[in-house]
């Protein structure tokens, strides 16, 4: 194999720096022109890590004057070349990354005033041709980044110097402010006379064009009350594959690297889409788009699937790049904003337990109303924790998009449960390997199901049928050995959890499991645990007996538990005798 090809830009956010090293890029430039055409504010929330940054960056290489003469070298081959707008190479551009000015919120306003100072410094100093003489001392004598900011803004209106402003992670601080402090202190900072609205009060009237990206609508609300003389692009269905990769950006992908022999004969296309499929996949940010248009994949994650299977031959060991293991603290940021309220508690656990919830989207809402039922909710859907699945009338059916993001409900749902109860949970890694290699299953459920009796015992607020679904959910997820498929569909109904065997990366795994749960209320009466019970193993019997079980059990043996819980005792935990005609499966009573 030649080591003559594109390489992936996994992690790489400079424009400049991907073509001029020639590495692999997707075309997202057809989408300028429906910027233009769209209007002159624009702004846009995505989840992290959707390619938000390297698109600005090309953004910002078409529109910069400074660029002109680089043009065909930077856009070759790319649909902007052959259909460049009339405001191409038309601007003095001003780009500011909100996420470098720091997270120490008690000197933010001095770290924000260096950062925009320095920013306007070096806008001053790539421009200072087109001003007058003298303009690049002026502005070095200058102290302070409003009036800097103040002083271009002069300046190019007497020249009339078109100016376009990119705003990169422009809620970043805003939203630490929130998180650490607290809405006294973010409310000083985005309302009155805080610095914040000082400088964007500039913005609005200072730039022809502007388009701002972050991660979700507060903070803008809360700036500009609604920030009417914008277009909101998030939601427009014109820009909803604007960020992140179709399925047909993937396959083309692949078959490149297929061509030019990077990824070896053993993986088809196919295969690789069936990989990323259940893990990137899924997400969708426009009502209209749903069902007409394909989902889209979070770009980042296939940029580090495909750059491990390039480099090492080998899909990743671990599915979720382990960069981004530390987001799931976002989430726990964002449900303990405020006082965390038992029925958001609850909305969490219905998440997890069904993967969907019915609500609305709305677009723009104060910090104040964060902990209103309906903006909670969109705000998971603009972090990516939650995407359209579907539509109920004027609602919308919000789903889990992947394995990736149901890892990081999990991952809260651990930390919660932990905080309550701490158990050792390295004590599960023996128990795992027992029941995924040898088949002795009795350690690992032994040990869930106690830890669930002493954490609900803790604070009994947890109990319930939902909140044992999530329980199990968080433990189980926990196992490398298997893909944990909660409610997945067998016999026309759904079983509590399929382990599906992880053999791509455990070949030893010779064991497979459905689980079926049983919730008793405390008053229950032991007829209706009998009944309950029969009813269980009727159940899962017939999910057992489903034969497209048979392709995915990948020769291993699969088991059958039942386990009753009423209130937080378990009663009851067995392993019914079953055996399916011409199975190539046993289970043992």
């Amino acid at each position: 194999m030649s080591n003559d090809f594109k390489r992936i830009p996994y992690g790489i956010s400079s424009f400049k720096q991907v073509r001029q090293e020639n590495k692999y890029l997707v075309d997202k430039t057809m989408f300028f022109e429906r910027m233009e055409l769209a209007g002159n504010f624009l702004f846009l929330v995505r989840p992290r890590r959707f390619g938000k940054s390297l698109f600005l960056n090309m953004l910002e290489a078409y529109y910069d004057i400074n660029e002109k003469d680089n043009f065909q070298k930077l856009f070759q081959g790319l649909y902007v070349a052959d259909h460049p707008t009339a405001y191409r190479n038309k601007y003095h551009v001003l780009h500011l990354d909100f996420s470098r000015v720091g997270s120490d919120v008690e000197k933010l306003s001095d770290n924000f005033d260096k950062y925009l100072s320095l920013r306007c410094m070096s806008f001053a100093k790539a421009y200072a041709r087109f001003y007058p003489d003298g303009f690049l001392e002026e502005m070095e004598r200058t102290e302070g980044g409003m009036q800097r900011l103040n002083l271009i803004n002069d300046t190019a209106k007497a020249t009339e110097c078109a100016l376009y402003l990119i705003v990169d992670e422009y809620d970043n601080f805003t939203n630490n402010v929130l998180n650490v402090k607290g809405h006294e202190a973010y409310h000083a900072l985005t309302h009155g006379t805080g610095f914040y609205r000082d400088v964007f009060k500039l913005f609005k009237g200072m730039f022809d064009r502007i388009i701002m990206l972050g991660v979700s609508p507060i903070t803008l609300d809360d700036l500009t009350s609604g920030y009417n003389i914008a277009l909101n692009m998030t939601i427009d269905p014109r820009f909803n594959q604007m960020l992140g990769f179709s399925e047909d950006d993937v396959r083309q992908m692949i078959r490149y690297y297929k061509e030019v022999g990077a990824i070896g004969e053993d993986k088809t296309e196919d295969d690789i889409i069936a990989d990323i499929k259940p893990w990137y996949d899924n997400y969708c940010f426009a009502k209209a788009c749903f069902g007409k248009e394909p989902s889209m994949f979070n770009s980042d994650m296939v940029c580090y699937y495909m750059s491990t299977l390039v480099n090492t031959g080998r899909k990743p060991d671990d599915m979720v790049d382990p960069n981004t293991k530390t987001d799931y603290k976002k989430l726990r940021n964002l449900i303990e904003i405020g006082n965390m309220t038992e029925e958001r508690r609850q909305t969490i656990y219905d998440i997890v337990h069904t993967g969907y919830t019915i609500s609305t989207i709305h677009s723009y809402f104060p910090a104040e109303s964060i902990t209103d039922a309906e903006n909670f909710i969109s705000l998971l859907f603009y972090y990516g924790m939650l995407t359209i699945r579907g539509t109920l009338g004027a609602a919308l059916k919000l789903g889990i998009p992947n394995n990736n993001v149901r890892i990081q409900y999990y991952n809260y749902l651990m930390q919660a449960f932990q905080q309550i109860h701490p158990t050792g949970l390295n004590e599960l890694n023996v128990p795992f390997y027992q029941a995924a290699v040898e088949g002795q299953w009795r350690p690992m459920m032994d040990y869930i199901l106690k830890a669930y009796h002493d954490t609900t015992a803790v604070r009994q607020l947890i109990e319930g049928e939902r909140n044992l679904q999530g329980f199990m959910n968080a433990y189980l997820s926990l196992d490398p050995y298997y893909l944990v498929a909660p409610e997945m569909e067998f016999a026309h109904g759904y079983c509590d959890f399929f382990l599906l065997p992880n053999d791509a990366v455990y070949p030893m795994v010779a064991h497979s499991y459905i689980l079926e749960l049983k919730y008793l209320k405390t008053d229950a009466t032991e007829a209706e645990a009998d009944r309950q019970w029969t009813e269980a193993v009727a159940q899962i019997r017939t999910y057992a007996a489903d034969p497209k079980l048979q392709s995915m059990l990948h020769g291993t043996t699969l088991h059958l538990i039942v386990v009753q819980i009423k209130g937080y005792e378990t009663i009851k935990i067995e392993e019914p005798h079953f055996i399916a005609p011409r199975c190539e499966f046993t289970c043992s009573s």
